[in-house]
């Protein structure tokens, strides 16, 4: 059976992972930074700033999105090929096909539970264990929680934000902009927290899974390379014997 190196690629998805999660924090911690901008407004009575703050906060998201996008696709593939290598490990006891590999992060409602069965059935068999790390549940429960959290706090900060006045004059109405980003830290945080322990957490498992892979690849290619040199020379002892040499 045919194993694709896994090493490299697992590394730049580990990157990946790594700078889309350290990217989401000006994102998700921006309310610290709207407070600041809010409260200035509100003593120049200056709308500008709050515009500004509007924009920055658009211009920073969108940042955030091209890097879990970048570091989407570099998981996927990865997970594709880990799940491919099992079928060639012997003693490997495989689950899911490996087109739930691409199809589990895409298809709605599936990517709540097939990553995680996936990724939970490649650690198994790659790291020769007989129950599912520990870390498995913590990368997905607290991946869900980021997930799901940050899309709910979106709609719901929409919602809040539509409601203040788009042009305010008064100080009462520039320190609702205040009140605005106060709460909107305080809900932020969780979902701020979930995401560096589900990219710390992933990163940790992909790198264990790719080294041991890799591994288990190398040891097979060298005992292949051993098995082919030894039969080219009983092959060669056999000719000469032969031929009366």
């Amino acid at each position: 059976m045919p194993t694709y190196p896994v090493q490299g690629l697992g590394t730049a998805a580990a990157i990946a992972v790594g700078v889309a999660s350290l990217l989401y924090l000006p994102s998700g911690l921006f309310p610290v930074l709207g407070v600041r901008i809010a409260r200035t407004a509100a003593e120049r009575l200056d709308r500008d700033l709050l515009l500004g703050a509007a924009i920055a906060e658009v211009l920073l998201t969108l940042v955030y999105g091209l890097a879990i996008l970048a570091a989407a696709v570099l998981v996927i593939i990865w997970t594709w090929r880990v799940r491919k290598n099992l079928e060639a490990f012997p003693g490997a006891l495989p689950t899911l096909s490996p087109a739930w590999a691409i199809a589990g992060w895409l298809a709605p409602f599936a990517n709540v539970v097939v990553p995680a069965r996936v990724v939970a059935n490649v650690a198994r068999d790659s790291l020769w264990r007989r129950s599912t790390p520990a870390l498995v549940g913590v990368w997905w429960t607290s991946w869900l929680v980021f997930h799901f959290g940050d899309r709910i706090l979106a709609l719901v900060e929409d919602q809040r934000y539509s409601r203040l006045t788009e042009w305010p004059r008064s100080e009462t109405e520039f320190a609702t902009y205040v009140r605005y980003y106060q709460e909107a830290l305080d809900a932020r945080l969780i979902p701020t927290v979930a995401c560096l322990v589900a990219g710390a957490s992933f990163i940790v498992l992909v790198r264990r899974i790719s080294t041991a892979q890799q591994d288990r690849i190398a040891k097979a290619t060298q005992a292949h390379e051993t098995s082919v040199s030894s039969e080219i020379r009983d092959g060669g002892r056999s000719a000469l014997a032969g031929t009366g040499t």
